[in-house]
């Protein structure tokens, strides 16, 4: 087909396209000499590499503004071309990359140049689609940003040098790296806080420009499964993530707040799980207590606590004592929090009808040995568990109460008969998690009388007492208090991210159902009833385990009164 344009036509496009080539080169002479007489470096950008991540870091309607363009990200370094270098440092968005922790490395270009380094912005808009649509995240991409995280410090840093594409990597390096459970984007007026839960207590870590933060939530939505176009109503995902050959489960949980979308995402990392019975904090005795109790074929061992206190870790702990080839062991749980070889899991779905009631009808009926049942909430469940218990099945489960008597009286409110509480239960538990002291910093200090008075009224009971089993009086674990003792306290040092604090270990109180404690559920007790023939039978209450360890240097008196009140 013939070119319907006349050589005149065509003429004066030529022209036109010359002159604008020689417009172009005297204007890149121009700004060449400009440069050389500043003394800093010049670019056509005509063939330089543009780096898409640094390119982003600023919208492009605040590059086009100040004449500038970011066409290079080095770590912390970023090399910004602009027209007007006198202008650059005085830009409120070179100012807030400034506070971020980057630095500025300035060259000179032509309008030309800063025209071919923004037609790059469309290249940038074409990731971002293709990123929100299919996104991956790489074991090995998680391993490298992990070797650069050590602390809080370093995830910061990191967390500023980055480009938005590359936050969420980040964000859940650093959390698998300093150990942290939870992670909680909360959006502000001004910008998104970003904390994490590490040892039970939340820890600021750094905020997310708002711009940056939408980004943030859209890839942890596709991440999730979850839907990029309601933001008005809560929502619920997860997603799993390997890293050092280990699957961990993100659980995400989306609510609608008044400034964005609040996110808190849980980490389900196996390893953290401990799965031995020792590696828990119980002291030897208590330890000889559960061990025999859970070699018992038939009963109900509950154990209680508030939400975060260890109770499912503990549960974990008891099946993988009790796992071998010759028991059968079923879960049902709420959700599956960790998966364990060896046995059958099955998780509630009540949606579809599948509840903790209807799951232990139909468990029953495949003949298990041990049964654990992640939490009795209603009359059903807890008739149907405790009904187990008492035709030839080891039930685990966990009841919310504050204290081990609590158990009792929350199964009566629960309507289920003393008749069958009291045969069918063999031990209540409960529990509560401390901080450990981190033994690189931690100093001892003079204990204050007040604090001395109120150790003394918990502990000086226990001398002369003998523990359940045990072949040695008590009083000898209990150290003598005097005025001028000392006990460890909390510094904080680059190990513990300066809470003076790392890791966890657990408190606890129990009472097994000897006959004298079932006549007692017979008349319907109080929990203080419960407490008091406890206590009389040789209960240890958490405060006095919590006491134990406190002078044994394990935590502080601080962390006891936070947890214990």
């Amino acid at each position: 087909m013939a070119d319907p344009k006349t050589p005149q036509v065509k003429r004066e496009e030529e022209l036109e396209k010359k002159l604008g080539q020689i417009s172009a080169h005297g204007s890149k002479d121009s700004f060449q000499a400009a440069a050389q007489k500043l003394g800093i470096p010049f670019s056509d950008l005509a063939s330089a590499p543009i780096d898409t991540g640094a390119l982003g870091l600023v919208s492009e309607e605040e590059a086009r503004a100040g004449n500038f363009a970011i066409i290079l990200k080095t770590g912390v370094a970023l090399t910004v071309a602009t027209t007007d270098p006198a202008k650059i440092d005085g830009l409120e968005s070179i100012k807030s990359l400034k506070t971020r922790g980057f630095t500025i490395h300035i060259i000179m270009t032509s309008p030309a140049g800063l025209a071919h380094a923004w037609q790059r912005y469309i290249n940038l808009k074409r990731v971002d689609t293709f990123e929100v649509g299919s996104i991956d995240i790489k074991e090995a991409d998680l391993a490298e940003l992990q070797s650069k995280i050590g602390s809080i410090k370093d995830l910061q840093q990191q967390v500023a040098s980055v480009s938005v594409t590359k936050m969420l990597e980040i964000l859940l390096a650093g959390a698998l790296k300093i150990g942290a459970s939870d992670i909680h984007f909360e959006p502000t007026h001004e910008n998104a806080r970003l904390r994490y839960r590490m040892d039970g207590v939340l820890e600021d870590v750094t905020t997310i420009e708002s711009a940056s933060y939408e980004k943030v939530v859209n890839r942890i939505k596709v991440l999730s499964h979850l839907k990029l176009n309601i933001q008005r109503a809560p929502q619920d995902g997860r997603f799993t993530i390997r890293e050092g050959g280990i699957d961990i489960e993100v659980r995400v949980s989306i609510l609608p707040s008044e400034f964005g979308e609040t996110i808190v995402m849980r980490l389900l990392d196996p390893r953290s799980i401990k799965g031995k019975l020792e590696d828990l904090g119980m002291r030897p005795d208590f330890l000889d207590m559960m061990k025999e109790q859970l070699a018992k074929p038939t009963g109900a061992i509950l154990t209680t606590g508030p939400t975060g206190s260890g109770k499912t870790t503990t549960l974990y702990a008891f099946v993988n004592f009790l796992n071998s080839s010759e028991e059968k062991i079923i879960t049902i749980e709420d959700p599956i929090e960790y998966h364990i070889t060896g046995i059958s899991q099955t998780q509630v779905d009540p949606a579809k009808g599948y509840t903790f009631a209807d799951g232990l009808r139909s468990i029953v009926r495949q003949d298990p040995d041990i049964i654990l049942v992640g939490e009795i909430r209603d009359n059903e469940t807890a008739e149907i568990a405790l009904n187990a218990a008492l035709t030839g099945h080891l039930v685990l489960s966990t009841i919310h109460t504050n204290d081990a008597a609590g158990t009792i009286p929350r199964l009566i409110d629960l309507k289920v008969q003393p008749q069958i509480i009291a045969p069918a239960i063999r031990m209540a538990m409960a529990q509560r998690l401390l901080r450990k002291l981190c033994e690189n910093c931690r100093a001892k200090k003079p204990l204050a009388a007040g604090r001395l008075a109120k150790i003394k009224t918990d502990l000086e009971p226990l001398r002369g007492k003998f523990p359940p089993k045990a072949g040695q009086p008590l009083a000898d674990k209990v150290p003598t208090l005097t005025e001028n003792m000392e006990i460890f306290e909390p510094v904080g040092c680059e190990k513990c991210n300066t809470t003076g604090y790392k890791g966890r270990i657990g408190v606890y109180e129990a009472f097994h159902v000897t006959p004298e404690m079932e006549k007692l559920i017979m008349s319907n007790p109080s929990m203080a009833d419960v407490t008091e023939l406890a206590v009389k039978q040789g209960m240890i209450t958490m405060r006095q385990d919590a006491y134990l360890k406190l002078l044994a240097g394990v935590t502080s008196f601080d962390e006891i009164e936070r947890i214990l009140g």
